[in-house]
């Protein structure tokens, strides 16, 4: 086991801004989970992936509870998620997970964003075949043996794992599985009671982009107006 392979970090702006734009992603995807799943997390194993993340956000307890509340309402709007693919400056190639109640308007967002961040928004397909649709678990790795961990989880469809820090510095231990896994591989880790610091599915690049420190600015303000829009929910990229 060593260090996980990770990209270069993108995200540019303020710590406020990001929470509470993470607030209003986890938000989404309270309501996609429920609207699947239903409301409780004891059966709903996609809501209970929500919970852990909104925890790891420190998401209070209150607006987790009124967000799961407020999706099984009738006037709870009905979001789509949307992949849209692009290349940034530098042949940089990004991919946009969007959630929203209105195709046309977001589209037309995600577009104009890619010009105006001197990208090109391409047609489906043309830049996901770079990269791998992934489970993603970030562990604390308190009290952890990883070498006993990685044989255990085998069974559970686990394809990495290694070491990384989180934004703050912190260490945490990665557990990569291929999407198809990912049910699988929350199931092994509730049955041994650990509860991951986030639970998430991510684009992981095959190969990467080499950039210069001025070249990766370019790409991360591009990154980052396509991060602050209201129906953007994820964006990832193979910036090395």
């Amino acid at each position: 086991m060593g260090r996980i392979f990770e990209v270069r970090k993108a995200s540019m702006f303020a710590r406020y801004d990001r929470m509470a734009k993470q607030f209003t992603r986890i938000g989404k995807e309270i309501a996609i989970a429920v609207k699947a799943g239903g409301p409780d997390p004891a059966t709903n194993a996609a809501l209970r992936r929500c919970m852990q993340n909104a925890k790891s956000v420190n998401m209070p307890k209150d607006r987790v509870e009124a967000a799961i509340k407020r999706a099984q309402g009738k006037e709870m709007e009905n979001y789509d998620e949307i992949l849209y693919e692009g290349y940034g400056p530098h042949g940089v190639a990004i991919l946009v997970e969007t959630a929203t109640d209105n195709h046309v308007r977001t589209v037309a967002n995600v577009k104009s964003h890619f010009n105006k961040g001197g990208g090109t928004l391409g047609n489906s397909g043309s830049v996901a075949f770079q990269f791998t649709k992934m489970g993603v678990f970030k562990l604390n790795p308190e009290g952890l043996n990883a070498e006993d961990l990685e044989l255990e989880l085998i069974d559970a469809g686990l394809e990495e794992l290694g070491e990384s820090t989180d934004e703050n510095g912190k260490e945490v231990l990665v557990v990569r599985v291929g999407f198809t896994d990912f049910g699988n591989m929350q199931k092994a880790l509730e049955e041994r009671n650990i509860t991951p610091i986030s639970a998430e599915v991510e684009w992981i690049p095959g190969t990467t982009v080499p950039v210069t420190d001025e070249q990766a600015e370019e790409v991360s303000k591009l990154i980052e107006r396509l991060e602050q829009d209201d129906d953007v929910q994820k964006v990832f990229h193979n910036m090395q």
